[in-house]
């Protein structure tokens, strides 16, 4: 196994051609720092021209769960971590919130039951329209939510597994926020 193979969650940013509006998707990647996903951050949005970061963060700990990277021989394990993408109203704003989280649960169905404890799931709800919601193509009235494992990139997944080991009281995860310029694509890509 490869050492300091760590987990990044990337906020990607760009203005495809012909779009109007400056667009976001979250990434999820494998390697020893975010500069070395650049790559298959245009993999993931290869028309992206010139796309840019907002935020990343090393996926080190969630909730009470020490997260860590080991080859894709590792055990499978009851506990998933799962994306979940909050989408939210404010009243009188001509405009979508959204709250990105990560939550460690064995099923999809628990993992949207604690996104709707979350202080943005609440105060983001506007009664009779506007409600706060996790989009989600699974019917489970979620806009995104997702098990990691399964949209990192093709080869990552052959590769590695996420593990997940109780380690409650750990230090959170620091986020790096702000606007990184990452560049054209590269033409090797």
């Amino acid at each position: 196994m490869e050492q300091n193979i760590k987990l990044f969650m990337v906020l990607l940013g760009c203005t495809p051609k012909g779009r109007l509006t400056e667009q976001h998707d979250i990434f999820f990647g494998i390697g020893r720092s975010v500069h070395d996903l650049i790559p298959q951050m245009y993999a993931f949005w290869p028309d992206g021209g010139q796309l840019h970061i907002d935020s990343w963060r090393e996926v080190t700990q969630v909730g009470n769960y020490k997260v860590t990277i080991a080859g894709s021989n590792a055990q499978q394990q009851e506990q998933k971590l799962f994306f979940i993408n909050l989408g939210g109203y404010k009243a009188g704003e001509f405009e979508e919130y959204h709250y990105k989280t990560l939550v460690v649960a064995s099923t999809m169905g628990e993992a949207v039951k604690a996104a709707k404890q979350s202080v943005f799931f609440k105060q983001y709800n506007l009664k009779g329209g506007g409600e706060s919601h996790i989009d989600d193509k699974y019917a489970l009235e979620a806009d995104d939510l997702h098990n990691v494992e399964e949209v990192l990139p093709e080869t990552m997944k052959k590769k590695y597994s996420i593990v997940l080991t109780p380690a409650a009281g750990a230090k959170e995860d620091e986020l790096h926020i702000g606007y990184t310029k990452i560049g054209k694509k590269p033409t090797a890509v």
